[in-house]
């Protein structure tokens, strides 16, 4: 089935270029979009077939004017990304004419781990991890979820682990990175656990994905912390309470406006909610960021 992918890709490209004529853009300005495929999980329902499906959708999401996905289905025991193996994912990206830039997967330390000591499962884990990622040329691995630790001492645990995880990444050629929700901006005994995560992670080996959203609802200002942690925000996820834009409660303005002093080297959209289906919701907030001025075509890598 998978070989059907390189028959799609001339009729791809075709359809790629002819949406750039239409986006009013020339082709030197088109701007560097990503989205994490969570965004589209109406479309990739547990039991489809993802190796069938997932190649037409990221064709698709390269019409709406996307360049690349952040990935959210990694299944470590059969070392696939949506059904496919990472070569064969990757193909389907590049087929599409997108890049498999990022994936959110994770697996923080165990209490038993953090108790005894014994950690050799945790890097043989991230060992594979990294290598099937490597193999599916994704730049950025990021964990999406830590509970709130009981100590600063489990908290802190943590962090080293990270740490060790972000050196081997980097010998790999990998960046590593850790995505917040709201609940990091709660207390671990006097420290704030997203600030503490921050400040106890190698700034070389360890970024963070800002979720601007989950931001707010955590009762901060992203730019507030872009001027508390220069350089620390390597990603973004931009969202919305809906579709990019809808609620008028993000001040997405300012936080691309102060996107390099973020350390913002890419970023994705993620659409939790609805108004009118998945596609439409993703076209919608493609074409907002398409138009906003205060987006630039890209931004340059951290050195």
């Amino acid at each position: 089935m998978f070989k059907n992918i390189k028959l799609m890709a001339a009729a791809g490209l075709v359809a790629a270029m002819s949406l750039t004529s239409c986006s009013g853009s020339d082709a030197a300005e088109k701007k560097e979009i990503g989205i994490q495929l969570y965004s589209m999980r109406q479309l990739l329902e547990p039991g489809q077939a993802y190796e069938n499906n997932l190649p037409a959708l990221l064709d698709t999401l390269s019409k709406m004017g996307y360049t690349a996905v952040e990935a959210a289905n990694y299944d470590h025991e059969n070392g696939k990304f949506y059904g496919l193996t990472p070569e064969e994912f990757k193909a389907a990206a590049d087929a599409a004419g997108v890049k498999a830039l990022s994936s959110h997967t994770g697996r923080t330390l165990t209490k038993e781990e953090i108790v005894s000591g014994n950690t050799e499962d945790f890097y043989k884990w991230w060992d594979k991890t990294l290598a099937d990622h490597k193999a599916a040329g994704i730049e950025y691995v990021v964990v999406p979820w830590s509970n709130v630790p009981d100590s600063l001492s489990t908290l802190k645990a943590i962090c080293e682990s990270y740490n060790e995880v972000g050196r081997r990444a980097a010998a790999q050629g990998l960046k590593f990175g850790y995505h917040n929700h709201s609940h990091e901006f709660q207390k671990v005994e006097d420290q704030t656990m997203l600030n503490y995560m921050i400040e106890n992670t190698d700034p070389e080996n360890v970024f963070f994905e800002m979720d601007v959203y989950w931001t707010m609802m955590g009762h901060e200002a992203p730019v507030d912390l872009f001027n508390k942690y220069p350089g620390r925000f390597r990603l973004l996820h931009i969202k919305d309470r809906r579709e990019i834009g809808q609620s008028g409660m993000v001040g997405f303005d300012a936080i691309f406006n102060n996107a390099d002093k973020a350390g913002v080297e890419n970023f994705f959209v993620e659409i939790e909610k609805f108004t009118d289906g998945a596609e439409k919701g993703a076209k919608e907030s493609a074409d907002y960021l398409i138009e906003a001025p205060f987006v630039k075509a890209s931004y340059p890598v951290a050195k």
